[in-house]
Formats: structure tokens, C-alpha cells, sequence
């Protein structure tokens, strides 16, 4: 699982990258678990002072890859906490977090985006929440939409599906950054170089607080987001938009 997700440090910033590639680096149970393994190395790691979070290849992350565990309803449960249990990890890190979004961020790949406390993209980016049109609930990721948007903007974009480009995504909220492509990882790197400057305790301090604020330490309603989604996925509708997606 360790060549899923790399983990790199340089200067005290660390860039975390599912390598995926191939997949658009579609989440898979291997993958989640890559991913929340290099959480443990950061959590760890005390010479880190900012955390980025990037996809190998064209594509940020094309959301979840169901296709293997479509009729296994245990391994889709497993699958879609470990997901939850890494998004709720990644917010809680002490260090500031950036979402570098090159390309299409779909689904629980534009969960992975709204998560970190900054997110850069570019406006020919693809993001949304498409989850309704293929009659899945986005109940993993509707807690942080909501605390990113806010209430109404969150339901309006999650009922209506659908996606967009990276400039009204930007506009929308989902992203803090839109530079254009070609700037998008020196500017990341500039932006994380500024933040490392900060003070680590003062940051760590604040994050928590945040956190406290916003709702973003209650397990319970992520768990609950998680079995939901599971449940959904499991029933007849979901699974006859879903079929014939893989044959």
C-alpha cells in the first residue's frame, strides 16, 4: 500500500501524494488506507510545519472507486469510514493544510478538497459533488461542505449535483485560491513557505479552536455520515445507475 501515497518533507513541508494515477486516482480501500498511514508518519513527525495534499498525474481525485467492493456491502462499510476517519484526521492535524487541485476533484476528491484549511485549483479545473445523479448519497462529505458554505449554499450544490469548473468552484467557495494552471504548484509551494513561518503552537492552538467552533471533533455525526452512504450505495437504486458505470 506505502507506493499509493507518497509522503515527501523538504524544509518542514510535507506533500502528501496518492499516486493513483493510472485510476485518477480514484479511492480505493488500499488507497484510504495508503493515506491514513502517512497520517501517522505526520502526526509523528515534529519537524513538519505545513502539510499539502496532491494527486498524482491529471487528476486531483476522481472520487470513490466502487467498482470492487459494489457488492460487498462490509468492505463498501469499511471502505467509506476509512474515508471518513482520514478526512476528519486531516482536519484535525495541527499544521496547516492545502489542497493542491490540478485537475478534477469529484466527489469524495472534492471532500479531500474542501477538508484542508486552503485549497488552490485552476479555472479549467473540474469539481463538484455529483453523488445525487448516480443515486449515492454524499453524506461523507455533506459535514465539511456545510462548514466550509455553510447550510444553504452546501444543500443547494449537493442536491443539485452535477459539477463545475474551477473558477466557479472557486467562486462557490470550494476552493480559498484560483491561479491559473501553469502557476498552480509554485504558487502552493510560495503559499506553504509563508505559512511555515508561522508560529507552530499559535497555529496548533488556533486549529483546534477552529475545530471546536465548527463541529469538526464530533465523531459521531461523521460515523453516522459514513454508515448512511453505505446504506444508500447498498439499495437497488444506487446499484442500478452504478452497474453498468463498470459492465
Amino acid at each position: 500500500m506505502a507506493d499509493l501515497a507518497t509522503l515527501e518533507a523538504h524544509e518542514g513541508i510535507a506533500t502528501l501524494t496518492m499516486r493513483r494515477g493510472d485510476k485518477r486516482n480514484a479511492l480505493s480501500p488500499d488507497l484510504i488506507d495508503a493515506l491514513n498511514e502517512s497520517l501517522d508518519s505526520i502526526e509523528q513527525d515534529e519537524s513538519l510545519r505545513v502539510v499539502v495534499l496532491a494527486g498524482e498525474g491529471a487528476c486531483f481525485c476522481a472520487g470513490m472507486d466502487l467498482k470492487g467492493v459494489l457488492s460487498d456491502a462490509a468492505a463498501m462499510g469499511r471502505m467509506l469510514h476509512g474515508l471518513s476517519v482520514f478526512l476528519r484526521r486531516l482536519r484535525r492535524l495541527s499544521l496547516p493544510t492545502i489542497a493542491r487541485v490540478q485537475g478534477a476533484a469529484v466527489g469524495g476528491g472534492c471532500g479531500l478538497m474542501v477538508v484542508p484549511d486552503f485549497a488552490f485549483t485552476h479555472p479549467e479545473a473540474k469539481v463538484g459533488y455529483p453523488e445525487v445523479d448516480l443515486g449515492v448519497c454524499p453524506a461523507v462529505v455533506a459535514p465539511w461542505l456545510m462548514r466550509s458554505l455553510g447550510s444553504g449554499r452546501a444543500r443547494a450544490m449537493l442536491l443539485a449535483g452535477g459539477t463545475m469548473d474551477g473558477a466557479a468552484g472557486h467562486a462557490a467557495g470550494l476552493a480559498t485560491h484560483l491561479v491559473d494552471r501553469d502557476d498552480l504548484e509554485s504558487a502552493v509551494k510560495s503559499f506553504a513557505q509563508e505559512l511555515s513561518k508561522g508560529g507552530g503552537h499559535a497555529m496548533a492552538v488556533t486549529k483546534r479552536w477552529l475545530n471546536e467552533l465548527d463541529g469538526s471533533l464530533d465523531d459521531a455525526s461523521l460515523d453516522r455520515g459514513a454508515e448512511l452512504s453505505a446504506a444508500v450505495i447498498a439499495g437497488d437504486e444506487a446499484q442500478s445507475r452504478l452497474r453498468p458505470l463498470w459492465g
